[in-house]
């Protein structure tokens, strides 16, 4: 995460409903960090080389332009509203959305956007712009989505790796500036594989198990507690599939925080089998972790 003075949190814009909402959250969040915060469009159409101003006879603001200067000033607008004081910019950058976003990822604290667009096929749950943002961006990502709730816990998927440690920096950090509490859920299914290519053994100690697991849990949470003691802080260790636990801790939590590629995911995942689920399902907004790379 950049953490440099005047580094801004991002939000992605493109004047559909979902984005206007990520506007709401992304200005609260910039407000919590006392950040700037920057309304950013992606102007795909002169890369398609379409006529951008007013064509002849047309209403005054009816060129392309126009229109996305229209949709970025009532998004600054909306943020204003949200958190007044706040100090908002806006701007319009040539490209498509997602490569645009990605491009400000690198010196962003944060990039915030809906999870759906104008541009979504109605079938799709997350928008394809949420998903590539989430998977490559090089700051984390939070997407708008599910229930907006001012109480609940921050909720973290813990799974052992190093992407979920960073992850819970992330999440304890969020439920500090939230004043609520932390909860991290580490789910389980099997014994894990000791190496690549190892079997998973057919008889295992159910209590053995249980205790390795909670052992997991503690390591990856060691240190947390003395250096955050303002955050109440609950384990969880349960057995089951992670992404349907964590979307069902989803619809009581305020947050929930996932690691973009956990332990037991395929090396060629960028963005992990559980994380695009829960980004998919989860009832409330989700922020992407994912190791510098």
């Amino acid at each position: 995460m950049n953490s440099a003075n005047g580094a801004a949190v991002v939000v992605g814009v493109d004047g559909s409903e979902p984005a206007l909402r990520a506007v709401r959250l992304a200005a609260v969040e910039a407000y919590r960090r006392n950040r700037p915060l920057r309304v950013v469009h992606g102007f795909i159409w002169p890369l398609l080389r379409v006529p951008l101003e007013t064509p002849a006879g047309g209403p005054p603001g009816a060129g392309l332009r126009q229109q996305a200067e229209q949709l970025v000033a009532a998004a600054v607008t909306e943020a204003e509203a949200t958190a007044p004081g706040l100090r908002v910019t806006g701007g319009i950058i040539d490209g498509e959305a997602a490569a645009v976003l990605l491009g400000e990822s690198p010196t962003a604290v944060m990039i915030v956007l809906g999870d759906r667009g104008l541009g979504g096929f109605t079938s799709l749950v997350v928008g394809s712009v949420a998903v590539q943002v989430a998977t490559y961006a090089d700051c984390p990502v939070l997407v708008a989505r599910g229930a907006d709730r001012t109480d609940g816990p921050v909720v973290v998927g813990v799974d052992g790796s190093e992407v979920s440690r960073l992850a819970v920096e992330f999440a304890v950090a969020e439920a500090s500036l939230r004043d609520a509490e932390l909860m991290a859920l580490h789910t389980y299914r099997y014994p894990v594989s000791g190496g690549p290519g190892d079997m998973l053994p057919l008889v295992y100690d159910e209590e053995q198990l249980r205790h390795e697991e909670r052992r997991v849990l503690a390591e990856s949470l060691a240190g947390i507690a003395e250096r955050w003691p303002d955050v109440p802080l609950r384990r969880e260790t349960i057995r089951g599939r992670p992404a349907r636990l964590l979307t069902e801790a989803s619809r009581r939590a305020q947050l929930m925080v996932v690691g973009g590629q956990g332990r037991g995911e395929f090396t060629g995942l960028l963005l992990g089998s559980v994380s695009q689920s829960v980004l998919h399902h989860a009832d409330c907004p989700v922020a992407v972790v994912r190791a510098p790379r």
